[in-house]
């Protein structure tokens, strides 16, 4: 690789490591498609800051079409338009039912006992994280879940179960990366139910623009134990330039946030923070929810002023 594209790529490093920098985690070889120095470029130094080969080649791309765009090299500045990403403008036909873009306080719960605690404590938007194999099981906690919300307020999605979600009539339902492909989605689309998916980085994100969901949930941003993530911790750094990029749709921050992390998860951008064990571990858990509940207004409000 030519002395002239080591420089560039150096130049990115040494001004992103601070903000977005992370511990090299895959140990994978660069694959290099292009020829162009910024592509070049953008690619060495995205693997050195510790993205993964996949979210790599999205940056690597991006900075390609940035330079090509504006007809200057720039390092200091990391790309954060969508369309130098590929990204599709908005609005768009085949978009799924809108959310609000500031969901708030966003709690993820086991059972539709805790559903129904959570919004009749006012907080705005509530998932069914239920797990069983047992299709009536989940059928039943879903209606029940559904009927708990009912005069509340409250947005109920309901994770992986959309079949369920749909009979019982839910507001939205929410998929992990592994269950988009097995999930009839023109089903839940035409019965007007809400579509959130999670994403851990670049490539994710782009996947899931392209099915133009109602939000878009991104993390970890901080280290969990509640599951098993497919990549590190992100860190608030570069959950801001994730914010940047995705700032058409309604973004959902996940994964190890608690109280003192709030205020630069929130500084970031997006519009709803998601939380598990904040809550349900809690002592007082509507006193948590309305404590979280007013710093998420006040932080929203905040940025947008």
């Amino acid at each position: 690789m030519s002395a002239a594209v080591d420089a560039m790529a150096q130049a990115i490093v040494l001004a992103h490591r601070a903000t977005i920098g992370l511990p090299i985690s895959d140990e994978s070889p660069a694959q290099y498609h292009h020829a162009e120095h910024a592509y070049r470029a953008a690619k060495q130094a995205a693997r050195a800051l510790g993205f993964i080969e996949a979210d790599a080649e999205c940056v690597a791309l991006a900075w390609r079409r940035r330079t090509e765009r504006t007809g200057n090299f720039d390092a200091h500045s990391w790309p954060d338009e969508p369309g130098d990403f590929g990204l599709a403008p908005h609005p768009r036909r085949d978009a799924f039912a809108t959310c609000p873009k500031s969901l708030g306080l966003y709690a993820v719960l086991a059972d539709a006992a805790w559903v129904g605690r959570m919004a009749q404590a006012g907080v705005p938007t509530v998932q069914l994280r239920f797990k069983s194999d047992d299709a009536a099981a989940v059928q039943r906690e879903v209606d029940i879940a559904v009927e708990a919300v009912r005069g509340t307020g409250a947005r109920l999605f309901i994770n992986d179960h959309w079949q369920a979600a749909i009979r019982a009539g839910a507001y939205g339902v929410h998929l992990g990366q592994e269950d988009i492909d097995d999930a009839d989605l023109n089903a839940i689309r035409s019965e007007g139910l809400r579509l959130g998916l999670s994403t851990h980085g670049y490539a994710e994100m782009l996947r899931v623009d392209r099915l133009s969901p109602s939000y878009v949930a991104m993390g970890a941003v901080y280290p969990t134990n509640l599951k098993v993530m497919p990549t590190v911790p992100q860190g608030p750094g570069r959950l801001a330039t994730y914010a940047r990029l995705m700032r058409d749709h309604a973004l959902v921050a996940i994964g190890g946030i608690d109280e003192a992390r709030l205020p630069e998860v929130l500084a970031s951008g997006v519009g709803s923070v998601a939380v598990v064990r904040a809550l349900v571990a809690a002592a007082q858990p509507e006193s948590v929810a309305a404590k979280w509940r007013a710093l998420i207004e006040v932080g929203t409000a905040a940025r947008s002023g």
